[in-house]
């Protein structure tokens, strides 16, 4: 075991140094970083070819084995009606936030910057209620794995395991089935991961070589505000929460998610650290219902740094434009893009899509100027995706301590490192594996034995 954990310890150490090589390649060869775009994405979509069986595995065994289908409904409403004031609360500050700075004043509009807006609106046409809502529906039971859709997979495993639910004992043998797949599944996520380097390497080089230090410059004053405005918003708004809700402090618990986050900065995608976000939080002492309902649902609706982004970023090129938002123009415009973000934070690019989208049905004369935010998008979704997967994880724990499935007492050995977090399977089978994490009436007797076998 120890030596597993040191192995991935030099992992991550390898990915802190492939960063800094890709940002050296970038500046030296720019031409050639450009060309190695491709390991970074072809790392990202190793990570994406495991989402749906984490997810279905997690859903299937979390609400499998609850005996009463009320509670995963308690469970799922509570984690909406959160997800909802949390966004309102994000898009709030960017607004204020936006207003103060007025980013955008004193830029010009180039030609070549009107055509990458136009782009950008093409690629994120808006999509309607009714369009969404359908989309959910996969087209076969199996398809929503083969297409990677997150929320069709939410809903083919919330049906699989309210049937199993149903089935009482004869379900027993199939959900010890998928708990056996499950583990396979952790450790192929577990084989991906020695990957993580080459594609650090590949995604920053691309980046930094396509975009130089000029765009970086000429845009600082909108890309620091940003940074700023969401570690802001996560320490003092999520911190506050975590602190006063679940008597945790919110430094201890990035702490615990410091490898994550450091995939997630190299990666520009919150969705690559999904499958780990669900584990660890099981580890945590979170249970199994409110980790596997929670999670995969936050990646789709509680999108805090999206919502962030979409805001300032509205602002700015509405100043740049010199045709700046009213108020209520703000105000409609932004809850329009917040609703419309839904499932974008795993996605790198999704949130200039989403914004461009967003001013071609409102504002279309506004489009042309979302040119302006091409050149450092990459390096906002940095933030954007931080933020989405802090908010996931401060979520989660909210929704476990509400709801009283949330091990306390555990959670208190885990952050102080005296439960490590298996890097080897990814999976705690003394804690997780069979039972909900903190279900007071089935599982009180693992919570008072933390010690690992």
């Amino acid at each position: 075991m120890a030596a597993g954990r040191d192995r991935t310890h030099y992992l991550y150490i390898a990915v802190i140094a492939a960063v800094v090589l890709g940002i050296v390649t970038g500046l030296a060869a720019p031409g050639t970083a450009v060309e190695l775009k491709p390991l970074g994405t072809g790392f990202v979509n190793l990570i994406k070819m495991m989402i749906s069986p984490v997810i279905f595995c997690t859903i299937v065994l979390g609400v499998g084995s609850v005996r009463k289908a009320a509670k995963v409904g308690a469970v799922g409403g509570l984690a909406l009606g959160y997800f909802m004031v949390m966004s309102t609360v994000a898009l709030a500050i960017g607004l204020v936030v936006g207003n103060l700075l007025e980013p955008g004043s004193g830029l010009h509009l180039t030609d070549a910057v009107r055509s990458a807006g136009e782009a950008q609106a093409k690629a994120g046409g808006a999509e309607s209620t009714a369009d969404f809502l359908l989309g959910i529906i996969p087209r076969t039971l199996v398809s929503a794995f083969t297409e990677g859709e997150v929320l069709q997979t939410l809903l083919v495993a919330l049906l699989c395991g309210f049937a199993l639910q149903a089935m009482g004992a004869a379900g027993e043998p199939v959900l010890r089935g998928i708990g056996h797949v499950q583990k396979l599944v952790f450790r192929v996520l577990a084989m991906i991961m020695w990957a993580a380097p080459v594609g650090a390497f590949g995604a920053m080089a691309a980046v930094v070589g396509a975009t130089g230090t000029d765009a970086l410059k000429s845009l600082a004053v909108i890309m620091l505000g940003f940074y700023a405005t969401c570690t802001v918003f996560v320490f003092l708004v999520l911190g506050t929460l975590l602190r006063v809700c679940a008597r945790m402090s919110i430094f201890r618990l990035l702490r615990y998610l410091g490898r994550e986050f450091l995939l997630i900065l190299s990666t520009s995608s919150s969705e690559s650290a999904l499958p780990r976000l669900i584990a660890k939080m099981e580890h945590l002492g979170v249970s199994r219902p409110v980790t596997g309902i929670t999670v995969p649902t936050g990646y789709s609706f509680n999108l805090d740094g999206t919502a962030i982004y979409l805001t300032m970023a509205s602002l700015f090129i509405a100043e740049a434009m010199g045709n700046p938002l009213s108020l209520g123009e703000q105000v409609s415009l932004l809850v329009f893009m917040v609703i419309a973000s839904k499932g974008a934070a795993g996605v790198t690019g999704a949130g200039l899509a989403t914004l461009a989208g967003g001013l071609q049905s409102h504002r279309p004369e506004l489009v042309d100027g979302v040119g302006l935010i091409v050149g450092i998008d990459r390096f906002m979704s940095e933030a954007r995706a931080l933020t989405n997967f802090a908010g996931n994880a401060v979520a989660t724990v909210l929704i476990g301590t509400w709801t009283k499935e949330f091990d306390r007492s555990r959670a208190t050995e885990v952050l102080a490192g005296r439960l490590p977090f298996d890097e080897k399977t990814l999976l705690d089978d003394g804690h997780g594996a069979d039972a909900p994490a903190a279900v007071p009436a089935q599982t009180a007797e693992d919570g008072k034995d933390p010690v690992p076998a």
